[in-house]
């Protein structure tokens, strides 16, 4: 088991991503604390993981519930290993659409977050030598029609990712980010059914990953492993693409 002992934090881990990271993170030994703003969504979960995994309302735009988050962990579990920044939200139209509001909800939830997170957990990390693993997207690294905001919290999040893995490394505290393309996801689903003809929108989705389709959520939880794990110790400072080759061509 690659996570036998550990502890981690997932935000956003009742459905979708998160879900899938928490499932296989407890599969491989570690007790994980859900953060979401709903524990009830997180019930099913927790129940069926039993006592190796735990949820906390957390609204982790919100420092003092990200600090209460933190120390619910210790509590509970003794030590902190592993922060997976997960929890995202998107809001797809044309910037001058937008308002103020509007912006800082995105900004709030998608990259606040990241650093109340991080700012609140990272003594916790120094002491397990531990890992940080951010969920951006290949937003971040070369933009999407019609989605500005969501593609520069994503551009922010690969940015400080890089940053905070210099500011750490003489810890032994890695810092990566995961950056997918399409992965099937109620996220991704909602964001379909906005488009002005979603049945064409799968279908370029598909074609735009030359593997011919969008990532499963288990494939992207695999990676949050690899990050998140001993098998990646000396992997940090990383934007990896999981985008079935979306990046690629001319």
């Amino acid at each position: 088991m690659k996570l036998l002992g550990k502890t981690a934090i997932v935000t956003g881990g009742s459905s979708g991503i998160g879900e899938a990271i928490v499932r296989l993170f407890a599969a491989e030994g570690a007790n994980v604390v859900i953060a979401n703003r709903n524990v009830s969504d997180a019930a099913r979960l927790t129940e069926q993981l039993g006592g190796s995994a735990i949820a906390v309302q957390t609204d982790v735009s919100k420092e003092e519930d990200v600090r209460q988050l933190m120390e619910e962990a210790v509590r509970r579990f003794g030590r902190i290993d592993v922060v997976v920044n997960n929890a995202a939200t998107i809001m797809p139209k044309y910037l001058e659409e937008f308002e103020e509001e509007e912006w800082d909800r995105i900004f709030n939830v998608n990259l606040k977050s990241v650093f109340l997170m991080i700012k609140h957990s990272i003594a916790e990390l120094k002491k397990t030598r531990g890992s940080i693993v951010n969920m951006s997207s290949l937003n971040g690294l070369i933009g999407q029609k019609m989605n500005p905001v969501y593609a520069a919290t994503k551009g922010g999040m690969n940015a400080l990712t890089k940053a905070l893995a210099l500011d750490y490394a003489p810890y032994g505290v890695r810092v990566n980010c995961i950056c997918p393309a399409g992965v099937t996801t109620p996220l991704l689903e909602q964001w379909i059914s906005q488009q002005d003809d979603p049945v064409q929108t799968v279908q370029d989705l598909n074609a735009m990953h030359p593997l011919g389709r969008p990532a499963t959520s288990d494939e992207v939880a695999q990676t949050a492993l690899f990050l998140a794990s001993d098998s990646s110790g000396f992997v940090t400072g990383v934007a990896l693409p999981v985008d079935g080759g979306a990046s690629l061509g001319y």
